[in-house]
Protein backbone atom coordinates (compact mmCIF):
# COMPACT_ATOMS: atom_id res chain seq x y z
CA UNK A 1 0.00 0.00 0.00
CA UNK A 2 1.19 3.45 -0.81
CA UNK A 3 1.65 5.89 2.03
CA UNK A 4 -0.77 8.84 2.12
CA UNK A 5 0.71 12.06 0.83
CA UNK A 6 1.14 14.84 3.29
CA UNK A 7 0.12 18.31 2.19
CA UNK A 8 2.77 20.93 2.51
CA UNK A 9 1.70 24.50 3.17
CA UNK A 10 2.95 27.00 0.70
CA UNK A 11 5.28 29.48 2.26
CA UNK A 12 4.11 33.06 2.04
CA UNK A 13 6.02 35.02 -0.49
CA UNK A 14 8.06 37.88 0.90
CA UNK A 15 6.66 41.24 0.04
CA UNK A 16 8.51 42.98 -2.71
CA UNK A 17 9.70 46.56 -2.31
CA UNK A 18 7.05 47.69 -4.79
CA UNK A 19 4.29 46.54 -2.40
CA UNK A 20 5.80 48.52 0.47
CA UNK A 21 6.20 51.56 -1.76
CA UNK A 22 2.58 51.38 -2.88
CA UNK A 23 1.36 51.10 0.74
CA UNK A 24 3.54 54.03 1.74
CA UNK A 25 2.17 56.09 -1.15
CA UNK A 26 -1.44 55.32 -0.22
CA UNK A 27 -0.88 56.03 3.48
CA UNK A 28 0.99 59.21 2.64
CA UNK A 29 -1.87 60.41 0.45
CA UNK A 30 -4.34 59.64 3.24
CA UNK A 31 -2.23 61.54 5.78
CA UNK A 32 -2.03 64.54 3.46
CA UNK A 33 -5.81 64.46 2.96
CA UNK A 34 -6.41 64.34 6.73
CA UNK A 35 -3.99 67.22 7.32
CA UNK A 36 -5.62 69.22 4.54
CA UNK A 37 -9.08 68.74 6.08
CA UNK A 38 -8.06 69.30 9.70
CA UNK A 39 -5.80 72.30 9.09
CA UNK A 40 -8.66 74.88 8.94
CA UNK A 41 -10.22 73.39 12.08
CA UNK A 42 -6.90 73.57 13.93
CA UNK A 43 -6.51 77.20 12.88
CA UNK A 44 -10.05 77.91 14.05
CA UNK A 45 -9.40 76.32 17.46
CA UNK A 46 -6.31 78.42 18.12
CA UNK A 47 -7.55 81.63 16.49
CA UNK A 48 -10.68 81.62 18.67
CA UNK A 49 -8.43 82.16 21.71
CA UNK A 50 -6.96 85.43 20.34
CA UNK A 51 -8.05 89.01 20.57
CA UNK A 52 -8.07 91.34 17.57
CA UNK A 53 -4.43 92.29 18.05
CA UNK A 54 -3.30 88.67 18.17
CA UNK A 55 -5.22 87.81 15.02
CA UNK A 56 -3.93 90.79 13.07
CA UNK A 57 -0.38 90.05 14.25
CA UNK A 58 -0.51 86.70 12.43
CA UNK A 59 0.32 84.44 15.39
CA UNK A 60 -2.97 82.59 15.37
CA UNK A 61 -1.36 79.14 15.83
CA UNK A 62 0.16 79.99 19.20
CA UNK A 63 -1.71 79.98 22.51
CA UNK A 64 -0.03 83.17 23.66
CA UNK A 65 -2.57 85.60 25.07
CA UNK A 66 -5.24 82.91 25.58
CA UNK A 67 -8.58 84.73 25.84
CA UNK A 68 -11.27 82.23 24.78
CA UNK A 69 -13.46 83.04 27.79
CA UNK A 70 -13.33 86.75 27.01
CA UNK A 71 -14.25 86.12 23.37
CA UNK A 72 -17.21 83.97 24.40
CA UNK A 73 -18.46 86.58 26.88
CA UNK A 74 -18.17 89.38 24.31
CA UNK A 75 -19.90 87.17 21.75
CA UNK A 76 -22.81 86.56 24.12
CA UNK A 77 -23.08 90.20 25.17
CA UNK A 78 -22.84 91.88 21.78
CA UNK A 79 -26.13 93.43 20.64
CA UNK A 80 -28.12 91.72 23.41
CA UNK A 81 -26.90 88.26 22.43
CA UNK A 82 -28.09 88.35 18.84
CA UNK A 83 -25.54 85.67 17.90
CA UNK A 84 -27.39 83.02 19.89
CA UNK A 85 -30.63 84.22 18.34
CA UNK A 86 -29.05 83.46 14.96
CA UNK A 87 -27.93 80.13 16.40
CA UNK A 88 -31.49 79.17 17.29
CA UNK A 89 -32.67 80.32 13.87
CA UNK A 90 -30.13 78.03 12.18
CA UNK A 91 -31.17 75.11 14.37
CA UNK A 92 -34.80 75.76 13.42
CA UNK A 93 -34.10 76.06 9.70
CA UNK A 94 -31.75 73.08 9.55
CA UNK A 95 -33.59 70.81 12.00
CA UNK A 96 -37.15 71.28 10.75
CA UNK A 97 -36.14 71.60 7.11
CA UNK A 98 -33.90 68.52 7.09
CA UNK A 99 -36.40 66.37 8.99
CA UNK A 100 -39.32 67.27 6.72
CA UNK A 101 -37.20 67.00 3.58
CA UNK A 102 -35.93 63.55 4.60
CA UNK A 103 -39.47 62.30 5.17
CA UNK A 104 -40.66 63.69 1.82
CA UNK A 105 -37.64 62.26 -0.01
CA UNK A 106 -37.95 58.80 1.53
CA UNK A 107 -41.68 58.69 0.82
CA UNK A 108 -41.12 59.74 -2.80
CA UNK A 109 -38.26 57.27 -3.29
CA UNK A 110 -40.37 54.50 -1.74
CA UNK A 111 -43.25 55.32 -4.11
CA UNK A 112 -40.97 55.35 -7.17
CA UNK A 113 -39.53 51.99 -6.19
CA UNK A 114 -42.55 50.01 -4.96
CA UNK A 115 -45.46 51.31 -7.06
CA UNK A 116 -46.20 51.20 -10.77
CA UNK A 117 -48.06 54.12 -12.31
CA UNK A 118 -48.19 55.70 -15.77
CA UNK A 119 -45.18 57.86 -16.61
CA UNK A 120 -43.20 56.75 -13.56
CA UNK A 121 -39.80 56.61 -15.23
CA UNK A 122 -40.37 59.85 -17.13
CA UNK A 123 -41.35 61.60 -13.92
CA UNK A 124 -38.29 60.17 -12.21
CA UNK A 125 -36.19 61.50 -15.07
CA UNK A 126 -37.59 64.97 -14.39
CA UNK A 127 -36.56 64.54 -10.76
CA UNK A 128 -33.04 63.63 -11.85
CA UNK A 129 -32.93 66.73 -14.03
CA UNK A 130 -33.52 68.73 -10.87
CA UNK A 131 -30.17 67.47 -9.56
CA UNK A 132 -28.43 69.27 -12.42
CA UNK A 133 -29.98 72.66 -11.62
CA UNK A 134 -27.86 74.69 -9.15
CA UNK A 135 -29.73 76.03 -6.15
CA UNK A 136 -28.42 79.55 -6.75
CA UNK A 137 -30.21 79.63 -10.11
CA UNK A 138 -33.50 78.92 -8.34
CA UNK A 139 -33.13 81.61 -5.67
CA UNK A 140 -34.66 84.44 -7.72
CA UNK A 141 -37.65 82.41 -9.00
CA UNK A 142 -38.30 81.20 -5.45
CA UNK A 143 -38.15 84.78 -4.19
CA UNK A 144 -40.76 85.84 -6.77
CA UNK A 145 -43.00 82.93 -5.75
CA UNK A 146 -42.53 83.73 -2.07
CA UNK A 147 -43.42 87.38 -2.66
CA UNK A 148 -46.61 86.30 -4.45
CA UNK A 149 -47.57 84.08 -1.53
CA UNK A 150 -46.56 86.73 0.99
CA UNK A 151 -43.96 84.79 3.00
CA UNK A 152 -40.90 86.92 2.19
CA UNK A 153 -38.91 87.90 5.29
CA UNK A 154 -40.47 85.13 7.38
CA UNK A 155 -39.25 81.77 8.64
CA UNK A 156 -41.28 80.04 5.95
CA UNK A 157 -39.27 81.78 3.22
CA UNK A 158 -36.26 79.65 4.19
CA UNK A 159 -38.00 76.45 5.31
CA UNK A 160 -40.40 75.87 2.39
CA UNK A 161 -37.80 75.89 -0.46
CA UNK A 162 -35.64 73.26 1.27
CA UNK A 163 -38.41 70.69 1.68
CA UNK A 164 -37.66 69.19 -1.74
CA UNK A 165 -34.32 67.59 -2.59
CA UNK A 166 -34.08 65.76 -5.95
CA UNK A 167 -30.87 64.01 -4.97
CA UNK A 168 -32.54 62.85 -1.75
CA UNK A 169 -35.38 61.30 -3.76
CA UNK A 170 -32.88 59.46 -5.98
CA UNK A 171 -30.90 58.26 -2.96
CA UNK A 172 -34.08 57.14 -1.18
CA UNK A 173 -35.14 55.08 -4.19
CA UNK A 174 -31.77 53.33 -4.22
CA UNK A 175 -32.02 52.56 -0.50
CA UNK A 176 -35.62 51.37 -0.88
CA UNK A 177 -34.64 48.95 -3.63
CA UNK A 178 -31.81 47.52 -1.55
CA UNK A 179 -33.30 47.45 1.94
CA UNK A 180 -37.05 46.81 1.60
CA UNK A 181 -38.00 43.36 0.26
CA UNK A 182 -41.32 43.14 -1.54
CA UNK A 183 -42.23 40.05 0.50
CA UNK A 184 -42.33 42.07 3.73
CA UNK A 185 -44.75 44.57 2.20
CA UNK A 186 -46.95 41.80 0.83
CA UNK A 187 -47.07 40.14 4.25
CA UNK A 188 -48.16 43.45 5.81
CA UNK A 189 -50.92 43.90 3.23
CA UNK A 190 -52.15 40.34 3.82
CA UNK A 191 -52.37 41.12 7.53
CA UNK A 192 -54.66 44.03 6.70
CA UNK A 193 -52.28 46.99 6.95
CA UNK A 194 -53.01 49.94 4.70
CA UNK A 195 -50.45 51.54 2.45
CA UNK A 196 -49.64 54.39 4.85
CA UNK A 197 -49.36 51.97 7.78
CA UNK A 198 -47.14 49.69 5.71
CA UNK A 199 -44.83 52.53 4.80
CA UNK A 200 -44.69 54.03 8.30
CA UNK A 201 -44.31 50.78 10.25
CA UNK A 202 -42.23 48.68 7.86
CA UNK A 203 -40.83 50.65 4.95
CA UNK A 204 -39.56 53.63 6.92
CA UNK A 205 -38.02 51.42 9.62
CA UNK A 206 -36.15 49.30 7.08
CA UNK A 207 -34.84 52.28 5.13
CA UNK A 208 -33.75 54.23 8.22
CA UNK A 209 -30.06 54.33 7.11
CA UNK A 210 -31.20 56.08 3.95
CA UNK A 211 -33.37 58.45 5.99
CA UNK A 212 -30.40 59.36 8.19
CA UNK A 213 -28.17 59.84 5.13
CA UNK A 214 -30.60 62.24 3.48
CA UNK A 215 -31.11 64.01 6.81
CA UNK A 216 -27.38 64.61 7.33
CA UNK A 217 -26.85 65.81 3.76
CA UNK A 218 -29.77 68.21 3.97
CA UNK A 219 -28.94 69.35 7.51
CA UNK A 220 -25.42 70.26 6.40
CA UNK A 221 -26.69 72.01 3.25
CA UNK A 222 -29.26 74.09 5.15
CA UNK A 223 -26.85 74.89 7.99
CA UNK A 224 -24.31 76.24 5.47
CA UNK A 225 -26.94 77.84 3.24
CA UNK A 226 -26.14 81.46 2.53
CA UNK A 227 -27.60 82.68 -0.75
CA UNK A 228 -31.23 81.76 -0.09
CA UNK A 229 -31.44 83.60 3.28
CA UNK A 230 -29.59 86.54 1.70
CA UNK A 231 -32.31 86.82 -0.95
CA UNK A 232 -35.30 86.06 1.26
CA UNK A 233 -34.54 87.83 4.54
CA UNK A 234 -34.04 91.48 5.46
CA UNK A 235 -34.85 91.35 9.17
CA UNK A 236 -31.65 90.77 11.13
CA UNK A 237 -33.50 88.80 13.81
CA UNK A 238 -34.39 86.15 11.19
CA UNK A 239 -30.82 85.66 10.00
CA UNK A 240 -29.16 82.24 10.23
CA UNK A 241 -25.57 81.97 11.42
CA UNK A 242 -24.09 82.04 7.93
CA UNK A 243 -25.70 85.37 7.06
CA UNK A 244 -25.14 86.89 10.49
CA UNK A 245 -21.43 86.06 10.55
CA UNK A 246 -21.14 87.43 7.02
CA UNK A 247 -22.59 90.76 8.11
CA UNK A 248 -20.10 90.91 11.00
CA UNK A 249 -17.21 90.02 8.72
CA UNK A 250 -18.23 92.82 6.35
CA UNK A 251 -17.94 95.29 9.24
CA UNK A 252 -14.60 93.89 10.40
CA UNK A 253 -12.67 95.89 7.79
CA UNK A 254 -13.79 99.12 9.43
CA UNK A 255 -13.91 97.79 13.01
CA UNK A 256 -11.24 95.11 13.67
CA UNK A 257 -12.98 94.23 16.94
CA UNK A 258 -15.38 92.10 14.90
CA UNK A 259 -12.63 89.64 13.92
CA UNK A 260 -12.60 87.74 17.26
CA UNK A 261 -16.41 87.63 17.22
CA UNK A 262 -16.46 86.15 13.71
CA UNK A 263 -13.79 83.54 14.46
CA UNK A 264 -15.29 82.49 17.81
CA UNK A 265 -18.77 82.38 16.30
CA UNK A 266 -17.48 80.22 13.44
CA UNK A 267 -15.98 77.79 15.94
CA UNK A 268 -19.29 77.40 17.77
CA UNK A 269 -21.08 77.00 14.43
CA UNK A 270 -19.18 73.76 13.75
CA UNK A 271 -20.46 72.07 16.91
CA UNK A 272 -23.97 71.02 15.70
CA UNK A 273 -22.54 69.42 12.55
CA UNK A 274 -20.03 67.38 14.56
CA UNK A 275 -22.70 66.34 17.06
CA UNK A 276 -25.10 65.31 14.28
CA UNK A 277 -22.56 63.15 12.46
CA UNK A 278 -21.21 61.52 15.62
CA UNK A 279 -24.62 60.76 17.13
CA UNK A 280 -26.17 59.39 13.93
CA UNK A 281 -23.27 57.33 12.58
CA UNK A 282 -24.55 54.17 14.32
CA UNK A 283 -27.43 54.08 11.83
CA UNK A 284 -24.91 53.93 9.00
CA UNK A 285 -23.07 51.09 10.68
CA UNK A 286 -26.33 49.21 11.16
CA UNK A 287 -27.17 49.76 7.50
CA UNK A 288 -23.81 48.51 6.30
CA UNK A 289 -24.17 45.24 8.22
CA UNK A 290 -27.85 44.69 7.38
CA UNK A 291 -28.29 41.41 5.55
CA UNK A 292 -24.80 40.14 6.33
CA UNK A 293 -26.13 37.64 8.89
CA UNK A 294 -28.75 35.18 7.70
Amino acid sequence: MSEPRTRTRARPRPRTPSVWLSKAAVNGALVLAVVYMLFPLAWLLTAATKDAGGLLAGNAFSFEGFDLGGNLSRLAAYDDGIYFHWYLNSLLYAGVGALACSLVSVAAGYAFDKYDFPGKEKLFGVVLLGVLVPTTALALPMYLLASEVGVVNTYWAVILPVLVNPFGVYLARVFSAGYIPDEALEAARIDGAGELRTFWSIGLRMVMPGFVTVFLFQFTAIWNNFFLPLVMLSDQKLYPLSLGLYSWNSNAHAEPGFYPLVVTGSLLAVVPLVVAFVSLQRHWKAGLTAGSVK
